[in-house]
């Protein structure tokens, strides 16, 4: 069975829909008041019915509906569709008001039908291939995020730069990031009609300090829609606004030596994406979901969020002209989302997640990053400028010193220990990056007991570490390590169940069947290797 859907709005972008809808073989139906583009419209799309009102509309065996009317509509028609039991995708910003668009999802959800919003840019490729790599941890922890929205026009009368163009940008920002801004703060200027701004820049500042800022102007000499993300360990830089859409990694940032920053200028790659177009995936989102399936991107919670956003951006930019006005935007927060033990210290200027829990005696010193849901227990300490991902379980006993990384999932045994000079000496203090060496643990490593660490090595991921080994070189993943100095005995799976000896280069976990394939430089996962003629049962 065709899902049949109905365009209220033959506008700029309403024509968009229609012309999408039609190549999908979706469209049935369009809504719109003037009579000549209802004309022009019917007779470009024949077999479709016409209506010039949307209680016409009503009752015509449509499962879904695409709202794309001027956005001080969207409130009164998307209640009349919702409230009729109809699935709607209402265009951005999905309501001019907060309490509008919270009545919107409300009725949708007491009609247990679907609110869909048009935030067409989260499912551009490029946008969900840089999610995609910000959870694979490719750019390490995210600090900074950008996005300038540059152009010469089109110059809206109805509304200013802010309320034409953040949307996207918002929505975007929350899809990275996952929770709300604790500061917004907005400035503007106005320049071609009064009470409009056309300029604005916007800074938003979310929790475990991450900041975000939003360029956005229709008075700039050329096009420049890029999108910038900076993390601990790399960037990426998106520009939508140049033929080829380049999608770049940046291994550059700065790594702590010694206490002071040294720069990490590394090599640059060019990231392939799809090469799909945002509002046909956008609209096969929206028909996939008319059997009433939940939706988890650009649903009506999703457009309330940025909505909210939007308005206390604008709050602050008014603010700015009425210089007696509160100059800043803010919302309360927790004072603290983790657990510390009042026996332990945490210095200025750490960073924790939400979730981590701090045992007894353990001290946590300044400048050091820790993720979400670790485990310290007693006597951990943990130096200065340290990275630590999330879900990290350090047992007691263990001192993680500067110039060492833990990526997520990492475990680390009781009284193991890390180094970070090669040759200490206490009356010839070392200095400079000759003597301390870098130490990075990859994600899922386990260390045993008593296990020590020498610097300057990289462990890689799923490796596992036995009691009381003495590591002096690089590990490849999923090793199994064992004795002094350690050597590779084995390969671990990912579940931590050691593997039997691969059989024809293939070896298989007993406990949950994932497969590997044995390569010249090591072990891998079967989806590593993109081995088509391996059927991974995982």
């Amino acid at each position: 069975m065709v899902e049949k859907v109905c365009v209220v709005g033959c506008g700029r972008w309403g024509r968009n829909h229609i012309r999408t809808l039609a190549e999908m073989g979706h469209l049935y139906g369009v809504v719109e008041t003037d009579g000549k583009t209802r004309e022009s419209v019917q007779n470009q799309y024949p077999r479709i019915q016409t209506y010039d009102c949307v209680d016409k509309a009503l009752g015509q065996d449509f499962d879904g509906y695409v709202v794309a009317t001027p956005a001080e509509t969207h409130y009164e028609i998307a209640s009349v569709l919702i409230k009729h039991k109809n699935h709607v995708l209402v265009e951005k910003p999905i309501t001019l008001h907060v309490h509008e668009a919270n009545d919107l999802v409300s009725m949708a959800s007491a009609a247990k039908v679907n609110l869909m919003v048009g935030h067409v840019l989260l499912f551009h490729p490029a946008i969900r291939k840089i999610r995609d790599l910000i959870r694979e941890g490719k750019i390490g922890r995210l600090e900074y995020i950008y996005s300038n929205r540059l152009n010469l026009g089109t110059v809206r009368t109805e509304e200013n730069i802010l309320w034409s163009f953040a949307p996207h940008d918002i929505s975007i920002f929350q899809h990275f990031i996952g929770q709300k801004p604790e500061e917004v703060v907005s400035r503007g200027g106005i320049f071609l009609q009064p009470g409009i701004h056309d300029v604005t820049m916007t800074t938003l500042k979310y929790p475990g300090n991450i900041v975000g800022h939003i360029f956005l102007s229709w008075l700039h000499p050329f096009k420049e829609h890029r999108l910038v993300l900076i993390g601990s360990k790399g960037m990426l830089s998106f520009e939508d606004s140049t033929d080829d859409k380049k999608l770049v990694y940046y291994e550059k940032g700065f790594d702590w030596v010694c206490g002071e920053p040294v720069k990490r200028d590394g090599p640059t790659e060019v990231i392939d994406y799809d090469n799909t177009m945002p509002l046909a995936e956008e609209l096969k989102y929206f028909v996939s979901h008319l059997d009433g399936h939940p939706m988890k991107i650009a649903h009506g919670g999703n457009g309330v969020e940025v909505l909210e956003i939007l308005e206390r951006a604008t709050r602050s930019l008014l603010s700015s002209d009425d210089k007696s006005a509160p100059r800043t935007e803010k919302i309360s927060v927790p004072a603290r989302d983790y657990f510390v033990h009042p026996s332990s210290f945490v210095d200025d200027k750490v960073e924790i997640g939400k979730g981590t829990k701090i045992w007894h005696f353990s001290h946590i010193q300044s400048g050091a990053r820790i993720g979400r849901n670790c485990i310290f227990g007693q006597n951990v300490n943990i130096a200065n400028n340290v990275r630590i991902g999330d879900n990290v379980k350090i047992q007691n006993n263990v001192s993680v010193y500067e110039g060492v990384e833990l990526e997520d999932y990492v475990f680390c045994g009781p009284s193991m220990v890390f180094t970070n000079v090669t040759d200490p000496r206490c009356k010839y203090p070392q200095k400079g990056s000759d003597h301390y060496r870098k130490t990075l643990v990859k994600y899922g490593t386990s260390i045993g007991a008593n296990a020590t660490i020498l610097c300057g090595h990289t462990i890689g991921k799923h490796a596992f570490i036995g009691a009381g080994a003495v590591v002096t070189k690089d590990v490849p993943d999923y090793a199994l390590m064992v004795g002094v100095p350690a050597m590779c005995c084995g390969w671990v799976c990912e579940c931590g169940q050691r593997l039997p000896a691969p059989l024809d280069k293939v070896a298989i976990c007993e406990r949950c069947r994932m497969k590997y394939v044995e390569t010249p430089d090591g072990l891998h996962s079967v989806t590593e290797t993109g081995a088509s003629d391996i059927d991974c049962q995982h």
